[in-house]
C-alpha cells in the first residue's frame, strides 16, 4: 500500500507508550509471491514440471490455479484447516519509509509435512531445494533428505537473519549446492564459525549471487567459475530476482549443461523479473529468451540451451 504523507508527521514523540495510528492509503496492490512459489514458477516458465511443497491457507486456491496453468505440481502443498497463508503487509510513504508486518500463518505447519509420500507420488528427486520456510520444517526436511539418500540444496537465505549457528550448520552441511548472496555467504561464515574454506568443504557447489556483478561458483579443489550478469537490463525492481536465478540455474542442470550455462539462464531469467514489478509477472516466448541469452552470452550458449526449450 501507499501513503501519500509521512508517517513521521502522525509521531508524537512524547505519547509513543499510546500509539494508535490509521492511515488512508492511496493504493493497493496484491502480488503472489514466497521463495518456493517463485523458483517452481520460473522452472515451470522453462518448460519443467516441478514440485511445490509447503502449507498454505484455504485461500490459496487462486493461487493454486495461478501455479499450475503455470507448470506447477501443487499436489503436495498442505493446506491448513484454521491459518491463512503467510503473507507480507507493507505500508510505504513518499520518503520511503515503511510500516510493514509479516504473517507466517501456515507456513508452520510446513514441519508436518514428509517428503516421503511425495517422492513416492512423483518419483526421485532430482533435488530438493529447501528455502526459506518455518526453521523447523526447513530443519525437518533437510534431515530427510540425508535419511533417506535425496540430494538437498541449501538456500536458507531470509532466515539467515533469524537463525542461530547451530541450526544453519544443519541446514547446509552436506548440502549438493548452497545457494547465497554475498552478504549472506559472510553472515553464515560468522554465524557459523566457519571459515570459507571450511564452508566449501561441507557443501558440493557454493553459488553466490552478486546482483548486478553476476554470479560466482566455487568448488573445494576446481578453478572459481564467474559469470556476469545479463546484458541491457533496465532494473525496476529487485524482489524475487533470486528466486528466478535459481530456478533458471536448476532448469539448466536438469538439462546437464554444466555450471556455466546453468548461471548463464539463471541470470537472464533473473533480469525478466528485475524488469517487472514483481515476482511472477514476467513472461517470454522460448525465441525471446534465447535471443537474450545470445545478446548477453553467444550463440554457443542460446544453441545448447534451444536444444531443452520449447
Amino acid at each position: 500500500m501507499g501513503f501519500g504523507g509521512k508517517f513521521a508527521d502522525s509521531l508524537v514523540v512524547e505519547q509513543l507508550d499510546k500509539i494508535s495510528l490509521s492511515f488512508l492509503v492511496d493504493d493497493l496492490e496484491i502480488r503472489r509471491g514466497g521463495v518456493g512459489a517463485n523458483i517452481t514458477f520460473g522452472l515451470g516458465q522453462l518448460g519443467l514440471r516441478p514440485v511445490l511443497v509447503g502449507a498454505a491457507g484455504e485461500d490459496f486456491a487462486d493461487y493454486r490455479s495461478w501455479l499450475e496453468r503455470h507448470g506447477v505440481d501443487c499436489q503436495s502443498v498442505r493446506i491448513s484447516e484454521s491459518r491463512h497463508t503467510a503473507r507480507f503487509v507493507c505500508t510505504t510513504d513518499p520518503t520511503g519509509a515503511q510500516i510493514a508486518s509479516f504473517y507466517p500463518g501456515a507456513m508452520s505447519e510446513a514441519r508436518l509435512v514428509e517428503l516421503g509420500p511425495i517422492v513416492g507420488r512423483v518419483g526421485e528427486p532430482d533435488y530438493v531445494l529447501v528455502g526459506a520456510d518455518d526453521p523447523d520444517g526447513m530443519l525437518r526436511h533437510t534431515e530427510e533428505c540425508r535419511q533417506r539418500g535425496y540430494a538437498f540444496i541449501a538456500d536458507p537465505s531470509q532466515q539467515l537473519a533469524f537463525s542461530g549457528g547451530d541450526l544453519i550448520r544443519q541446514l547446509i552441511d552436506g548440502a549438493s549446492i548452497l545457494f547465497s548472496n554475498e552478504y549472506e555467504s559472510h553472515m553464515i561464515e560468522q554465524k557459523t564459525g566457519w571459515s570459507a574454506e571450511e564452508v566449501l568443504s561441507r557443501v558440493g557447489t557454493q553459488v553466490t549471487t552478486l546482483g548486478k556483478d553476476g554470479v560466482r561458483v566455487q568448488r573445494a579443489g576446481q578453478p572459481t567459475i564467474e559469470v556476469t550478469a545479463a546484458a541491457d537490463v533496465t532494473a525496476v525492481e529487485p524482489t524475487g530476482v533470486g528466486d528466478a536465478f535459481r530456478a533458471g540455474f536448476l532448469a539448466a542442470l536438469s538439462w546437464d549443461l554444466g555450471l556455466e550455462r546453468a548461471c548463464q539462464v539463471g541470470c537472464v531469467l533473473a533480469a525478466y523479473v528485475v524488469e517487472t514489478v514483481g515476482t511472477q509477472e514476467y513472461s517470454f516466448t522460448a525465441s525471446e529468451f534465447l535471443g537474450r541469452l545470445e545478446t548477453s552470452y553467444g550463440a554457443d550458449a542460446a544453441a545448447e540451451v534451444g536444444r531443452h526449450l520449447s
